[in-house]
């Protein structure tokens, strides 16, 4: 996996539209049709594969 990024403040309002609070999320993936956000709580834990979610730019 790549390094996550802080989110722009268009994709904030993606995540805002999906339930989702940006502050608690990182940017893997920025597709035309998707993001790929990536949950900084799972990335500090110790083992275990860190929760991912795609969400679409479509609303």
């Amino acid at each position: 996996m790549k390094n996550g990024k802080v989110p722009t403040m268009e994709q904030k309002k993606v995540m805002k539209a999906h339930g989702l609070i940006p502050e608690n999320w990182l940017v893997v993936k920025n597709l035309p049709e998707y993001l790929e956000v990536v949950s900084r709580a799972s990335l500090k834990k110790v083992g275990g594969k860190p929760r991912i979610r795609s969400i679409s730019k479509r609303l």
